[in-house]
């Protein structure tokens, strides 16, 4: 049995999956989250010993943030041969801001294995699963497949949206993940989804029934809102965890959740776009 304990400490999910022989720790945080991270840690009742490795998604900031500072503790790095031209893609963002601390990965520290060769790797840890190339999001993003019937996508954008993705990387790449049959999708940012059993060679929404719908009242302003959102992306950019969002602008923490998600997820999407999706995902 596969354990799994989900760490919320900065405004991306990730997770520790422990098998029998060991444990993958499945995307990091922002840099500067270190502490919120061994925070997270020991409130799930784990500890850094419990991680044997850290597998990330795709190299973007909000993913790798705290990778090194974590292995240099004592989990390694582990890479996908498609991801090591990505490694260090985020640095340069990071030194922008000399008042967050960041450990760039130390590359000879890593370890890099194939997809191909991904589930005799996990196996060693008793982990039933395998690594899988989902172009999309990003040229360099994998998923992780466990055989109980657990995904974990990182960014690959939520079933719900994938009218809008018909024909892309984004809906090859979930094609590919629906034929294994799911039960249950682990994002990046957001909310855990219990799949329900359908024909696994259509794209369906699967979520739409599951999902907590918020209401925006028709009386808000919607000058407000379109500056609230921007308030939050502002946030987001400065690596702010969605608590710490919610008190700052007393705003929903359901919609922050969704702005989070929106924001991190499409590149180069502005405040009217954040807004016509989540109209899309309340459809």
């Amino acid at each position: 049995m596969i354990g799994i304990t989900e760490l919320k400490y900065s405004n991306t999910n990730t997770y520790l999956i422990r098998g029998e022989n060991g444990g993958i720790l499945f995307d990091t945080g922002w840099a500067g989250t270190y502490p919120a991270f061994c925070a997270a840690l020991g409130a799930g009742g784990k500890k850094l010993t419990d991680i044997d490795y850290i597998l990330i998604s795709h190299f973007h900031p909000d993913h790798m943030g705290i990778a090194q500072e974590i292995a240099d503790k004592g989990p390694k790095i582990l890479i996908a041969d498609l991801q090591k031209g990505f490694v260090h893609s985020s640095d340069v963002i990071f030194e922008k801001d000399k008042r967050i601390r960041f450990e760039p990965i130390v590359d000879v520290n890593t370890e890099v294995i194939s997809v191909e060769e991904s589930r005799e790797f996990l196996k060693k840890l008793g982990v039933e699963g395998e690594i899988l190339y989902t172009p999309g999001h990003s040229d360099d993003s994998i998923s992780l497949w466990l055989d109980e019937g657990y995904l974990f996508v990182g960014d690959l954008n939520p079933l719900y949206e994938l009218e809008l993705h018909k024909g892309t990387q984004i809906g090859e790449s979930w094609e590919k993940l629906l034929a294994l049959k799911p039960k249950k999708v682990f994002y990046g940012h957001a909310k855990t989804a219990e799949l329900a059993e359908v024909k696994s060679d259509t794209i369906v929404d699967y979520e739409k029934n599951n999902l907590q719908e918020h209401t925006i009242s028709e009386k808000e302003n919607k000058d407000d809102l379109f500056r609230l959102v921007s308030q939050i992306m502002k946030y987001i950019d400065k690596g702010y965890s969605l608590d710490r969002i919610q008190r700052k602008t007393g705003a929903d923490p359901e919609f922050i959740e969704d702005v989070n998600r929106m924001y991190l997820t499409h590149q180069n999407v502005g405040v009217q776009g954040i807004l016509d999706r989540i109209e899309i995902k309340n459809k």
